[in-house]
């Protein structure tokens, strides 16, 4: 049985991995988050069929004992915007040190070892029709993209085992993920969501040798394409105005990117990861809104100002 460690195992992406994982009934799983509350309570339901970590990838030690034991590591774990651009440093550390501690644990004691490395397409300019091909404008990168850049730049030049996911705005939990109001309203981007996101992971494993030293855009397609603002009037519609959307949106920078990806069908040709569709998640954010009454009417006035201001726009 395969043995496969998991970093950032309670994030949004994370907990559906190991969720997928167990799914396949074939792996030996260790979920590896910092020691808090919240990473106990959402991985409790699974703790009789994983095993459990709590700890950081920065400890040495810690890394270099599981490191051993184990075939795959999914590397999930980092800082977000916009926490990881407000604080260049610690996104650094997170970021940069973390996957190199990462790394020489790998060469030093289990060389064979695979990792699946979480980046992100927010590394492309801010121009339509993104692919892999393209290569990222050092200048123009905010922290959090700069750091990802030099993790993969770092994982390339030393490992021997890898694959690179450049992830787009996954779409989930909207409690933990304020990230998602960091974009301009009008631009045109291409999402995935959590769930498929996840399943790229997990469907990567099998197809190690096919993908192994390569870098692969992950995203819904044509049908993941949309105007952002749609986004933004959708979650207003389904789970009403929250306090998170009033003050991430209004005093965040717009500085995310999540791209047209020209090459996005690439990676699904080969693992099929794709089962999740934008439909699907509104109609998850309607059920989570269904008892979000006030807050449903509270975004009426938003949304009916959007309509009038789009009719204006689209007069001229």
């Amino acid at each position: 049985m395969k043995k496969i460690l998991v970093t950032g195992a309670s994030g949004n992406i994370g907990y559906y991995v190991i969720k997928y994982l167990l799914m396949e009934g074939k792996y030996e799983i260790t979920a590896l988050d910092l020691s808090n509350k919240k990473t106990l309570k959402k991985l409790k339901k699974y703790k009789s069929r994983i095993n459990i970590v709590e700890g950081d990838i920065l400890d040495n030690v810690l890394m270099a004992s599981l490191v051993k034991g184990h075939d795959y590591i999914i590397h999930l774990a980092g800082l977000m915007p916009p926490l990881g651009d407000l604080n260049e440093n610690l996104g650094n550390i997170i970021e940069v040190d973390g996957t190199d501690n990462i790394i020489k644990a790998i060469n030093k004691y289990n060389p064979n070892c695979h990792l699946i490395y979480a980046s992100t397409t927010s590394l492309y300019d801010f121009s339509l029709g993104a692919s892999t091909k393209e290569k990222p404008k050092e200048n123009v990168l905010t922290s959090y993209s700069l750091n990802k850049l030099k993790a993969e730049n770092l994982i390339k030049k030393h490992l021997k085992n890898y694959t690179i996911l450049r992830l787009p705005l996954v779409l989930s939990d909207l409690k933990r993920e304020p990230f998602i109001y960091n974009i301009k309203k009008n631009l045109v981007v291409e999402v995935t969501t959590n769930i498929d996101a996840a399943y790229a992971f997990v469907k990567a494993i099998p197809y190690k040798d096919k993908l192994n030293k390569k870098v692969f855009n992950v995203g819904m397609g044509e049908n993941g394409r949309v105007i952002f603002r749609d986004i933004l009037n959708n979650i207003l519609k389904y789970y009403g105005l929250s306090m998170t959307y009033i003050l991430k949106r209004g005093f965040l920078a717009k500085n995310y990117n999540s791209p047209i990806l020209t090459d996005s069908d690439e990676l699904e040709n080969i693992i099929h990861y794709r089962t999740d569709t934008l439909t699907n998640y509104y109609r998850r954010l309607k059920t989570k809104g269904q008892k979000r009454v006030v807050q449903i009417i509270l975004a009426k006035p938003i949304l009916f100002g959007s309509k009038i201001k789009l009719a204006i726009t689209n007069k001229k």
